[in-house]
């Protein structure tokens, strides 16, 4: 009989931990990502006008 290859075993559920997290930091991203260019409009406003009040 075989002896079971832990290493390979350990390997493959480190990499499918990787991929999950990586799936969910994009998800996160994504999110974070939408609700911060509603943000930006307003702050896009305030930079524009602070470079004006310094020249």
């Amino acid at each position: 009989m075989a002896k079971p290859n832990y290493a390979f075993e350990k390997r493959q559920k480190e990499l499918a931990k990787k991929k999950k997290k990586e799936e969910k930091r994009l998800q996160k991203s994504a999110v974070s990502d939408s609700q911060s260019t509603d943000g930006q409009a307003v702050s896009g406003n305030d930079d524009k006008s602070a470079p004006s009040s310094d020249t």
